[in-house]
């Protein structure tokens, strides 16, 4: 099976300039930094220990900025290089002003890549976050004896019956894991059947917390909101900001001074949205923090990467998307780490059990129509509902599981 991956990972190959180019015209690819992604590497590789954190995009940085934070602190890791697949990823982690992280493109998964890569920055642990599995670099990672682990692991059921399928395979790369730290119970017994060996469970990493949130709202914003009947649709996906307006204009009745604010999931679908907005007879302002905001706006589209937290920050009732199409939902672990509460449809099979625990402490709720959704949120607006007790509860259990999570990794990383 390894054979016939490194056929089409060949065939990948002769294909990617073409697909580079295509991207870096879609704003996609940093012009100046696609050639990592071929094992052409400009940074220099400092001396001393370094350990090397993988993750696909924002969402898994973000979820390992505490475990960073503790790193940074250590005397015995000189760099922690971090890799992501992602152009939107880049721009977060460099905001991160921790200074020994480096930063690079993960590389094709091809063998001559992915050797020549190792070989030039030589990690002493490398952890893959989230379900980010690539047979070429954990086989040749195996080879050097590498320690390699799979932290804050998440397989939903789809991935799962994806892996099981080529099940020689799976059990040759999940059984090539010296540790897997699980962020849910469900994903520990699919590890097992996918042949991970060594397993443990302690929570979601998600639920950590940094030591240097950055909150990046200017005053004008925070301003605007406070005068403010107000709730925010995060997440989005095609057709729940269609959902959201409606909603608005159904609270608009009784709420003159409602205020909306969209984050769609993907930012490129600005102009779309917009003139979405703008069809159903609804004032838009783009989020740009030194233009004046209109008195009147009705909904307030954000088109900037890494700062919904922000915004969380600001507003107590959120609903997050990807629940109300196909898609499985969106984590809310950010949204009550500020303690809001968090509407959601009835898609969200990818963070069952996070919802759940939500559920069980009333700081969420199932919504399915516009006018259930309208009636939900004008009984918050009128309660005024703040959940501080669920904030202070999610920053304890995320203490709690962080400790956890460094001291498995540190068994390992103290014997390299």
């Amino acid at each position: 099976m390894l054979h016939i991956y490194n056929v089409f990972i060949n065939l990948a190959l002769i294909v990617s300039p073409l697909i580079i180019t295509i991207r870096i015209f879609k704003n996609k690819e940093n012009l100046k930094r696609f050639k990592e992604k071929f094992g052409i590497i400009k940074q220099i590789r400092p001396r001393g220990k370094l350990i090397w954190f993988h993750v696909a995009s924002v969402g898994e940085f973000k979820s390992i900025i505490p475990l960073l934070e503790k790193y940074e602190t250590s005397k015995t890791i000189s760099k922690i290089l971090i890799t992501s697949n992602t152009l939107s990823s880049s721009k977060i982690i460099s905001e991160v002003k921790l200074k020994k992280i480096i930063h690079q493109f993960f590389p094709i998964d091809h063998n001559l890549i992915v050797k020549k890569f190792i070989q030039y920055w030589n990690p002493s642990m490398t952890l893959f976050v989230d379900s980010e599995i690539w047979p070429n670099m954990i086989m040749n990672l195996k080879k050097k004896n590498i320690p390699i682990l799979l932290i804050n692991a998440r397989l939903t059921k789809r991935s799962y019956k994806r892996w099981i399928k080529f099940r020689g395979l799976s059990k040759l790369l999940f059984g090539k894991f010296d540790l897997c730290l699980s962020s849910n119970k469900e994903t520990v017994g699919y590890l097992k059947n996918l042949g991970a060996n060594k397993i443990k469970y302690f929570g979601n990493l998600k639920y950590t917390q940094s030591k240097n949130e950055r909150l990046v709202i200017d005053d004008q914003i925070k301003n605007f909101i406070s005068r403010k009947t107000v709730w925010c649709a995060s997440s989005t996906h095609q057709s729940e900001e269609k959902f959201a307006a409606k909603v608005h204009k159904l609270l608009k009745k009784k709420y003159n001074n409602l205020l909306t604010v969209i984050i769609p999931r993907h930012i490129d679908r600005e102009k779309k949205i917009k003139d979405e907005m703008i069809k159903l007879g609804l004032k838009v302002h783009l989020h740009k923090p030194k233009k004046k905001i209109h008195p009147n706006t009705d909904i307030y589209l954000v088109n900037s990467f890494g700062i919904t937290k922000s915004f969380f920050s600001q507003i107590k009732n959120v609903f997050l998307g990807g629940s109300l199409v196909d898609h499985g939902g969106q984590n809310p672990i950010e949204a009550a780490k500020f303690g809001c509460n968090i509407l959601h449809g009835p898609n969200v099979n990818n963070f069952n059990e996070v919802y759940k625990f939500l559920k069980e402490q009333k700081i969420s709720k199932k919504i399915y129509s516009e006018i259930q959704t309208t009636n939900v949120l004008k009984k918050l607006f009128s309660s005024g509902k703040y959940k501080k007790k669920i904030k202070n509860k999610i920053e304890h259990i995320g203490k709690k599981i962080l400790k956890e999570n460094l001291y498995q990794i540190n068994k390992i990383l103290n014997k390299v």
